[in-house]
């Protein structure tokens, strides 16, 4: 395919994806709910009538307080503005290669750099794919397609070139060499995302501890920076004098070192983190509540799927990864059994390892489960990609053995043609919109059949004295039937083992 042929397809499809964020832009200005970006309700209503805002809407607000913006530049003319400048949007030009599958595979690889890189600050400008067997182990792209990317971006003013995969430390120099501008692959573009979304403690410390693990082999250094710090060889007092003459330590080997002891002291951090995550997790496992892992792929609906069934009131936004810590919360069937809904992190074709490592602790909340519900986004052009995406994760994390429950959300938005492919190849999914509600009730029926079943039938008559029981037998247990009589409640129900250990002295003869 020719270079022509390429940037025309690629532009075409960046020309789609403007469309519809321009038509989401003016359907949330005009009231309408668009995606899983928008509202339950919009906040000038809410607070017109004296409702508080949720968390989810304070954090929203704060994200967009520091949202870049195109055309203002970074300088401050006048001191007194300070605390109400933007920062300029970096004008970047993409670039992919493309190894294995169609050209519209490569399209929608680059179309969601270009959403990842506007979700990190950027404004893309341009993109570009090469067919190619595989990377050029130089500079990602060949010698040619090396040059028109270099001319682009100086026809385009651009800032910075941000490729569509992992480049080594001796792709990214000698891309540099070429472009003559910064140059950032897929893991570094997400890594950064992550870093401006991370809250929690433990999330930051995730975050960072992949960045280091990132950036340790890519440490470089220029002139001076290189050299050596209180030593050297030489007579005449070279290397700093007496006591200091010797190999010394380079500068970058200072670095490397500093990095390196971070890193030990993040994971000592994390370690005691993860010991209280376990614990939580243990009481909920003692007292046998099912747990429920919402995981699937980035914007794909998954904290507004929660919202809708648990009111859990988080972060919402039509942007790749919005939320990175994970949310538990608790719910009930329809019969009364309660189990815990948790929202993940979001998962991303490529997902860099060194992401999958850290959040490690976290992503134990998807093996864990009882339950796993495969959110999907209905309204993209390729979701069998994104199912793939996903599996490729479950298997890194061992959890490919927890029964999974596929969800297609925005339902509302989808291609009646992918829904029907997708009913034929998944034909135990359940279609719903977390925006408008619809598919929901069916939704909570699937959930309480897959959910496992507590496992001890028992028949007691509690004494009134002892309402505590009666109360926990509701609260953890399913209750088939019940009867007030004159000595006590009897109860025909399903509880956890321990809970009928407990009722054992109650328990109804059955001669």
């Amino acid at each position: 395919m020719s270079t022509a042929e390429t940037r025309g397809s690629t532009r075409e499809a960046f020309e789609a994806a403007d469309e519809e964020r321009l038509h989401d832009t003016f359907a949330t200005e005009d009231g309408t709910d668009t995606g899983e970006g928008s509202r339950r309700d919009t906040g000038g209503d809410r607070h017109m009538n004296g409702d508080v805002p949720d968390q989810g809407e304070m954090e929203l607000a704060d994200r967009h307080a520091l949202r870049r913006v195109q055309g203002l530049s970074t300088e401050l003319t006048d001191i007194t503005e300070v605390e109400y400048r933007s920062l300029r949007l970096e004008r970047v030009v993409l670039i992919g290669v493309w190894t294995s599958g169609t050209q519209a595979d490569a399209d929608n690889s680059l179309v969601e750099l270009a959403a990842l890189s506007e979700t990190a600050g950027a404004m893309v400008l341009e993109g570009l794919t090469q067919r190619r067997s595989k990377p050029d182990p130089a500079t990602y792209v060949g010698k040619g397609k090396a040059a028109e990317l270099r001319d682009i971006v100086e026809s385009t003013g651009a800032d910075t070139v941000i490729c569509d995969g992992e480049l080594t430390p001796g792709q990214l120099r000698q891309l540099e060499d070429v472009v003559k501008v910064k140059v950032v692959d897929r893991t570094a573009l997400i890594l950064d995302i992550f870093a401006q979304h991370a809250r929690s403690s433990e999330g930051k410390a995730q975050v960072e501890l992949a960045q280091l693990n990132y950036l340790l082999p890519r440490l470089r250094g220029w002139g001076d920076s290189l050299s050596r710090q209180a030593g050297g060889s030489g007579g005449g007092g070279a290397g700093g004098g007496v006591g200091l003459r010797g190999p010394g330590e380079t500068k970058i080997e200072t670095d490397r070192r500093r990095i390196n002891d971070k890193m030990a002291k993040l994971r000592r951090q994390l370690a005691h983190m993860r010991i209280a995550r376990d614990v939580k997790r243990d009481v909920r496992r003692t007292r046998q509540v099912p747990s429920v892992a919402i995981a699937g792929y980035t914007n794909a609906g998954k904290s507004s799927l929660l919202n809708r069934l648990t009111g859990a009131g988080v972060l919402v936004e039509n942007a790749l990864f919005a939320t990175l810590d994970p949310t538990v919360r608790q719910a009930r069937t329809p019969d009364g059994r309660a189990f815990t809904l948790s929202d993940t992190v979001g998962f991303v074709r490529h997902l860099p390892h060194q992401l999958v490592e850290a959040f490690r602790s976290t992503l134990e909340e998807v093996a864990d489960a009882d339950l796993i519900l495969h959110v999907i986004d209905g309204s993209h052009p390729d979701p069998e990609s994104q199912i793939t995406a996903v599996r490729e994760v479950f298997a890194d994390i061992d959890a490919t053995d927890v029964p999974e429950l596929i969800v297609v959300n925005k339902v509302d938005a989808a291609d009646p043609d992918v829904l029907k492919v997708l009913r034929t190849r998944h034909p135990g999914m359940v279609e719903v919109s977390a925006r408008t509600g619809e598919g929901v009730a069916a939704l909570v029926t699937a959930l309480a059949e897959a959910l496992p079943e507590l496992a001890h039938e028992v028949r007691v008559r509690v004494p009134y004295s002892r309402g505590d029981l009666v109360a926990k037998v509701h609260e953890e247990g399913r209750v088939l039937a019940e009867e007030h009589t004159e000595t006590g409640t009897e109860l025909h129900a399903f509880v956890s083992q321990i809970l009928a250990g407990r009722l054992e002295e109650f328990a109804l003869s059955t001669a």
